[in-house]
């Protein structure tokens, strides 16, 4: 038994070459790694056996059984010893494959970051974003901890692109998209191609360029998107924040994500008013001296960075929108 040889090389002080061979023959055949294991657990039981009956005083061991028997009893301890190596191996290198070749990638608030991947393909990540990746033979996989990403997706027809965001799961070949993580959603957008994507118990959707997708635990909404919408949501590739009549209150939380100090809303009445334009993540005193020519709203600067949001009593201004940004 090829097994049973192999375990006596493996425990008769091997050479490195030795090492790798026996590797080699487990991982050529499904069916070697079983027979190498069940060699490894007979060789524990019979060594178990043996510390056991090493308390019993037991006449020689010539004197039990004849010399074909002994012959036997020692093919049954390699055998043993075997399946027990073939085990430890097995599971040596399944977790070397679950638990290596993961990278993890974040941004700080107010950084934008862009990765080039191993397969060709480009990561993006948001403000305040963190995504892990894996890469096998066989898959792309990656995870998308917290924030905002991403994808240009390099064709690769033999290894899907799998994207995981809480409970959805979004599968590319070659195409691109953008993941964003709110707080009981996840909302896609798909610039190019085509993906699919299923989440919970929900039934697999497929999305394609100029549509988008609102993922719930289980539930799959799909949404058409205009080309001004897909803009605006992809705007901040380009470090940008584009409004589009949002309510201050919505705005300000857009530009949040890229400040440590946050924009606060100090009275009701501002809160409903609206705001468009084209303003820059990194600077927000852009946007907020926009919000002062433009609408009844002055800015209170807080001694830790932060502003606040007041209302100035003068004439409507609620339909008036601010100024685009340069």
């Amino acid at each position: 038994m090829e097994a049973a040889r192999l375990l006596a090389r493996l425990n008769s002080d091997p050479t490195p070459q030795d090492e790798d061979e026996i590797c080699a023959w487990i991982e050529a055949d499904p069916r070697h790694g079983v027979a190498f294991a069940r060699a490894e657990a007979a060789w524990d039981a019979a060594e178990r056996l043996k510390s056991a009956a090493a308390e019993v005083n037991l006449p020689p061991l010539e004197a039990i059984v004849s010399e074909e028997q002994q012959r036997r009893l020692s093919r049954n301890i390699m055998i043993a010893a075997g399946i027990a190596i073939a085990f430890f191996i097995v599971a040596a290198i399944v977790t070397i494959r679950t638990f290596s070749g993961v990278d993890r990638y974040e941004t700080a608030v107010g950084q934008i970051r862009d990765v080039a991947l191993a397969d060709g393909s480009i990561l993006h990540l948001n403000s305040n974003s963190e995504a892990e990746v894996r890469f096998t033979d066989i898959g792309r996989k990656v995870r998308v901890l917290k924030g905002e990403a991403s994808f240009d997706v390099a064709h690769d027809k033999g290894r899907p692109f799998d994207v995981e965001v809480r409970s959805a799961q979004i599968r590319a070949v070659g195409t691109a998209f953008n993941v964003r993580m709110r707080p009981s959603v996840v909302e896609l957008t798909v610039t190019q191609g085509t993906v699919t994507v299923h989440s919970g118990n929900s039934g697999l959707e497929k999305v394609s360029a100029g549509s988008g997708a609102v993922i719930q635990s289980r539930s799959i909404d799909l949404t058409h998107l205009s080309p001004k919408l897909i803009d605006q949501r992809t705007a901040w590739r380009d470090q940008m924040v584009e409004l589009d009549g949002e309510t201050i209150e919505q705005a300000a939380s857009e530009f949040n994500r890229y400040r440590r100090a946050p924009i606060l809303i100090g009275d009701a009445r501002v809160s409903s008013l609206r705001v468009g334009g084209r303003f820059r993540v990194s600077d927000s005193k852009e946007f907020l001296s926009a919000l002062q020519l433009s609408l009844p709203i002055r800015a209170v600067n807080g001694e830790d960075g932060s502003v606040m949001l007041l209302y100035r009593d003068e004439p409507d201004g609620a339909d008036i929108m601010a100024a685009p940004g340069e």
